[in-house]
């Protein structure tokens, strides 16, 4: 059974972020920084899935931002990563990130149904419309100007991935975009699949309630969050469903609140690849409406350490203070990044997730120490 379900009583939901990218979420120079190895996302699932946390997200990149270090540079493909991981784990929940340019319907909803089976359904589909232009000309495609456009295109595309997990016969397809003929889903998913989409437009979060789960959006400031976590539910109910809202954040987590912020001095700002973060921040100006455009140029140095994460940073306590803060703003979840995932969290994992236990934001989970 999949362990990302918005009925799971799970009170809060952990993941991580971006582990099948090199440097993760953290635009940095310092050596110690992810290496976005199989070897390494192995040897982190592994740790993952034995301390209960409940699911893992990648994304999906084709080409780096540049920099010193061409962040994102080296990047595992999603679909294979998540089939890989699944395999080798027992209740994580692995998601794939599809961008729908780039992905036929046809192919995806088969491939996404026999990793169902592969996985005992715990596989994941996070939804992307399309928003980093030197990708899509990368892939010799055009990128819409407008959003209407683009998730247009992204709806009739989800429409014929549910079709084909739902319908028991073959069918014909005569749509805007897409002309099929005697097609049929079979294998299908033995259960609905948990669906993930980002979307910071108006468009884009229309797309989001009516179609996906779980809600991706960033938290800047928590009052804000909580304003637009409940609109944004309140839209779901509108749409007639009933979605969750996921986060991001970033951790840093030391004995000593001067050990944390000295760390995070040193990788995020003294060694940022600073030519890497302002060509990420330019491609969101330009591009994406993932984060508000208004504070957006408030939060390049958490574009460094965090890829605009929320700060997770100081002792266990402080860290679990700043989950405890997101839980309280409505998120049903977050992502969790390290400057290095495998090296990082078992010190999370011993120090952190008690604590949260103890305050009823994280139900207990079975755990056993990983010898990896």
């Amino acid at each position: 059974m999949s362990m990302l379900d918005a009925s799971n009583s799970q009170p809060f939901f952990l993941g991580t972020f971006a582990s099948n990218c090199s440097g993760g979420m953290t635009v940095t120079k310092v050596p110690e920084r992810w290496v976005s190895s199989w070897d390494n996302n192995l040897r982190l699932a592994r740790l993952l899935d034995d301390a209960g946390v409940d699911f893992m997200l990648p994304i999906a990149r084709w080409i780096g931002y540049g920099g010193e270090t061409n962040f994102h540079g080296s990047v595992l493909e999603t679909m294979t990563w998540a089939t890989g991981l699944l395999a080798h784990t027992r209740n994580l929940t692995v998601f794939a990130t599809i961008h729908t340019a780039a992905n036929h319907p046809v192919v995806v909803a088969k491939q996404l149904a026999t990793i169902d089976q592969i996985s005992g359904s715990r596989i994941g589909l996070n939804i992307v419309a399309g928003w980093n232009k030197p990708e899509y000309e990368a892939l010799g495609l055009t990128l819409p100007d407008d959003h209407e456009t683009r998730y247009g295109y992204a709806q009739e595309w989800f429409d014929v991935v549910r079709a084909l997990w739902t319908r028991t016969g073959a069918f014909d397809w005569d749509g805007a975009f897409f002309k099929l003929r005697n097609v049929l889903g079979d294998p299908r998913p033995a259960k609905p699949l948990p669906i993930i989409n980002a979307a910071g437009s108006e468009q884009g979060r229309k797309f989001a309630v009516r179609n996906a789960n779980f809600l991706f959006t960033p938290a800047i400031d928590l009052s804000r969050s909580k304003a637009e976590v409940a609109a944004l539910k309140e839209q779901g109910r509108e749409a007639g469903r009933s979605v969750e809202v996921l986060t991001f954040a970033h951790v840093v987590c030391r004995p000593t609140e001067k050990e944390a912020k000295d760390y995070l001095e040193h990788f995020g700002r003294t060694n940022a690849d600073w030519e890497a973060v302002d060509n990420l921040v330019r491609l969101q100006f330009a591009h994406a409406q993932s984060f508000p455009h208004d504070l957006l140029a408030l939060i390049r140095d958490r574009m460094a350490a965090g890829h605009g994460g929320f700060p997770l940073t100081g002792t266990p306590e402080q860290v679990a203070d700043g989950i405890a803060g997101l839980h309280a703003a409505g998120f049903r979840g977050t992502t969790l990044s390290f400057v290095d995932y495998a090296e990082e969290f078992p010190y999370f994992r011993d120090n952190v997730l008690p604590l949260l236990e103890e305050r009823g934001i994280r139900a207990a989970a079975p755990r056993m120490q990983s010898a990896i």
